[in-house]
């Protein structure tokens, strides 16, 4: 009986094939996403870094007050 319901309808693949191409494609869309916000907090870090090499460059260049207390 099972094997006449096999010649009507063709037995179906199993589910790893069908789901195979969704989770591959889920997986490359995490990948993407993953990339894209490490290429943003690189170019925050490279932003933020520069701004305080610029402070930093202001500050040394101020008048030392606390130098004055010291007697130097």
């Amino acid at each position: 009986m099972l094997e006449d319901f096999q010649r009507i309808m063709p037995a179906s693949p199993p589910a790893a094939e069908i789901f195979a191409p969704y989770h591959l494609s889920y997986e490359f869309r995490r990948e993407v996403a993953y990339r894209e916000e490490f290429k943003n907090y690189c170019q925050w870090y490279r932003l933020t870094a520069q701004q305080h090499q610029q402070e930093l460059e202001k500050m040394r260049q101020d008048i030392n007050i606390f130098r004055w207390f010291r007697g130097k």
